[in-house]
C-alpha cells in the first residue's frame, strides 16, 4: 500500500513536471529557437548560412545601431553607478537620520517604466526644457542632456540605477567589519579605503546590479522610440518586422544579437566575481563600521543626496506636471493646469486600463501556478533532469520582449485557433502568454524562496497521517508559501502591467491594446501628451499600490508565522 502511494505521488510529480516543461517548450524555447533558426536561414536556398549576419555588419545603419546600443548600455551602467554608489555608501557607512527614507525614495524610479517618463524628462531637460531655459536665462548657455543618445542614457540610468543601489547596499551591509579595521590599522583611510578594500569586497552586489542595468538597457525598446532615437538595435528589430514584415531576416538577426548580449552581460558579471573569496569570517559580516558625521560633512553628504534624489525623481515630477498641464512649450512650467486629461482617460481610454488588469492579472496568476509547480518539482522531488525546469524558467529574463514577440509572430501566424477563427499570433491571449513568460523568472524566485522556508518535516508528518501528495501541497505547502506566492504574483502583475516591448509587437487590434500601448500611442503627438501622462500616472499608481499591498501581505504573513512559532514554543515549554 505504501509503495503504491509513493508510486502515485511520483507519477503525479512527473506529470506536473512534464506539463510545465511542455508549456515552456511551446511558448518559450521553440519560439526563441525559431528566431535563431530563421536568422541563419537563407530564404532563397533554404540552407543554413551566415550570410544574414554578414549583411548585417556590412550595412552602415545596422553597424551604427549595434555600437549605439552597446555604448548606451555601457554608459548607462556608468551613470547609474555614479548615482547609486553615493546613496548606498552614505546610508551604510554613516549614521544617517532618514536612511530608510533615502532608500525608499531611491527605489521609487523602478515603479515607473523608462518609456513612461521619457517624454516628461524631455520637457524638463530637453533643448527647450525647463532646466535649459533657466540655464540660458541665468548663465547664457544650455546643456544637451536629452540630445540623441544622451537622452536615452539619462532616462535609462535614472530608471535602472536602483538595481545597483539595492544589490550594492546589501553587499556593503554584509562586509566583514574586521576587514575594514585591518585596512585602517595598515594606514588605509578615506577614498583609498573605499577603493582598495570596501568596494572590491562589495563587488558581488555591484556586479549583479550592473549586469541587470546593462541587460535592461540593451534590450529596451520603448524609450528610444519615444525619444525618436531609432538607430539602436531593439528599435531596428521592431521597425524591420513592423514595416517590412516577418519574412525580413534582419529582424531575426538583430534578435539573436540582443539575446547573445543579454547572456553576455550575465556571463561577465559571473566572471567579475569568479575565483575570488568574498566570504565573511563572522555571521552577517557585521557590516561597515558606522560613524557620526561632522557638521560640515553632514551638510555636504545631504547636499549630494538631495541633488541625486531630485534628479532621479524628476521623471515623476515632470509626468505629474504634464498630466495636469494645458500647454507646456518653451516655458519652465505649463501655462495652466486642468483635470481634463484625466477625464479623457477615464472616458475614452478605459479599455486600455481594463485590458491591462485582465492581461496582467491572468499572466501573474499563471506565473505563480507555474512557479509553484517548478519550485516543488525541483526542491521536493528526485525526478531526473528536474533542474532543467528551473533553468528554463529563469532563462526568460535574458530574452528581450521584442525577441519573444517576433518569435510568436513567426511561429503562430498560421496557427488558427478553433472557434475563435483567427491566428493565435493576433489573438489577445498571445499577449497574456508573452507577459506570463516574460515575468515568470520574478515569480519563480519568490516562490522558490518561499518553499525553501517550509520545513520538509511538515509534509512528511502530513503524509504519515495519510494525506496524499496533492492534498499535502494544497493544504500544507501552499498556505505556508502564501507570502512568497503573493509577492511573486504582485511582482509579476506590477511589471507585466507596464510591459511594452512584447506588447508593441503583438497588438493587432486597438481594442486589444493594454495600458503601455495606450501610453505609447498617446505620446506620439503633442496633443496626446497630456492624456498619455495621465495614463502614465495611473500606471505608476497601479504598480505602486500593488507593490505596497505585496509588502504589507508579506510582512503580515511573517508576523503571523513568528507569533505562531512563539506560541508553539511557549506551549512546549
Amino acid at each position: 500500500m505504501m509503495l503504491a502511494a509513493q508510486g502515485r505521488m511520483q507519477w503525479g510529480a512527473a506529470a506536473t513536471g512534464l506539463s510545465v516543461l511542455l508549456v515552456l517548450l511551446v511558448f518559450f524555447v521553440v519560439p526563441v529557437a525559431k528566431v535563431f533558426y530563421v536568422a541563419f536561414l537563407d530564404a532563397q536556398t533554404g540552407e543554413l548560412t551566415l550570410v544574414n549576419f554578414l549583411d548585417f555588419f556590412r550595412t552602415s545603419l545596422f553597424r551604427e545601431s549595434f555600437f549605439n546600443s552597446l555604448y548606451v548600455a555601457l554608459m548607462s551602467v556608468v551613470v547609474a553607478t555614479i548615482i547609486a554608489v553615493p546613496l548606498a555608501y552614505f546610508t551604510t557607512r554613516f549614521n544617517f537620520t532618514g536612511a530608510a527614507l533615502i532608500h525608499t525614495l531611491g527605489v521609487i524610479p523602478l515603479i515607473m517604466p523608462p518609456f513612461v517618463g521619457a517624454v516628461a524628462m524631455q520637457m524638463l531637460f530637453g533643448a527647450n526644457g525647463s532646466i535649459n531655459l533657466l540655464l540660458d536665462e541665468w548663465f547664457g548657455f544650455t546643456i544637451p542632456f536629452m540630445e540623441g543618445l544622451n537622452g536615452v542614457i539619462l532616462v535609462e540610468s535614472i530608471h535602472y540605477f536602483p538595481f545597483i543601489l539595492i544589490n550594492l547596499s546589501a553587499s556593503l551591509s554584509n562586509i566583514d567589519r574586521a576587514m575594514e579595521e585591518a585596512a585602517q590599522n595598515l594606514g588605509a583611510h578615506g577614498f583609498r579605503l573605499f577603493r582598495r578594500v570596501v568596494f572590491p569586497l562589495a563587488m558581488p552586489g555591484f556586479a549583479a546590479g550592473a549586469a541587470l542595468v546593462f541587460l535592461k538597457v540593451f534590450d529596451d525598446l520603448g524609450t528610444p522610440l519615444l525619444l525618436n532615437v531609432n538607430n539602436m538595435l531593439a528599435p531596428q528589430a521592431y521597425l524591420r518586422i513592423s514595416s517590412i514584415g516577418i519574412a525580413d531576416p534582419m529582424g531575426y538577426v538583430i534578435s539573436v544579437i540582443l539575446v547573445v548580449f543579454s547572456l553576455f552581460s550575465l556571463w561577465v558579471s559571473f566572471l567579475a566575481t569568479r575565483g575570488r573569496d568574498y566570504a565573511s569570517v563572522q555571521k552577517g559580516g557585521g557590516g561597515l563600521m558606522k560613524r557620526d558625521l561632522r557638521t560640515w560633512e553632514k551638510v555636504g553628504a545631504w547636499a549630494v543626496i538631495v541633488l541625486i534624489l531630485i534628479v532621479v525623481l524628476s521623471p515623476h515630477i515632470g509626468l505629474l506636471l504634464l498630466s495636469f498641464g494645458t500647454i507646456w512649450s518653451f516655458s519652465v512650467l505649463p501655462d495652466a493646469f486642468t483635470v481634463k486629461h484625466y477625464q479623457e482617460v477615464f472616458t475614452t481610454a478605459w479599455p486600455y486600463i481594463a485590458n491591462t488588469l485582465l492581461y496582467a492579472g491572468l499572466a501573474a496568476l499563471l506565473d505563480v501556478i507555474l512557479a509553484t509547480a517548478i519550485a516543488y518539482v525541483v526542491w521536493r522531488t528526485n525526478l531526473p533532469g528536474r533542474q532543467v525546469l528551473d533553468y528554463l524558467g529563469t532563462a526568460a529574463v535574458a530574452v528581450p520582449g521584442v525577441v519573444l514577440g517576433i518569435g510568436y509572430l513567426r511561429m503562430f501566424h498560421d496557427f488558427n485557433v478553433p472557434l475563435v477563427n483567427e491566428p493565435l499570433a493576433s489573438w489577445w491571449v498571445i499577449i497574456v502568454v508573452a507577459l506570463m513568460i516574460r515575468r515568470l523568472p520574478y515569480a519563480l524566485r519568490a516562490c522558490t524562496a518561499a518553499l525553501q522556508q517550509v520545513s520538509v518535516a511538515l509534509e512528511e508528518a502530513a503524509q504519515n497521517l495519510g494525506a496524499g501528495r496533492f492534498s499535502t501541497v494544497r493544504r500544507i505547502v501552499v498556505p505556508l508559501m502564501a507570502g512568497g506566492i503573493a509577492a511573486g504574483f504582485v511582482t509579476a502583475f506590477a511589471t507585466a502591467a507596464v510591459e511594452l516591448s512584447a506588447v508593441l509587437i503583438l497588438v493587432s487590434k486597438e481594442s486589444d491594446a493594454p495600458l503601455a500601448y495606450g501610453i505609447y500611442v498617446y505620446m506620439q503627438t503633442a496633443a496626446g501628451r497630456g492624456p498619455g501622462a495621465a495614463l502614465g500616472v495611473l500606471a505608476v499608481i497601479i504598480v505602486g499600490v500593488a507593490t505596497y499591498l505585496s509588502h504589507r501581505f508579506v510582512e503580515r504573513t511573517r508576523a503571523e508565522r513568528e507569533a505562531a512559532g512563539r506560541q508553539a514554543a511557549t506551549g512546549a515549554a
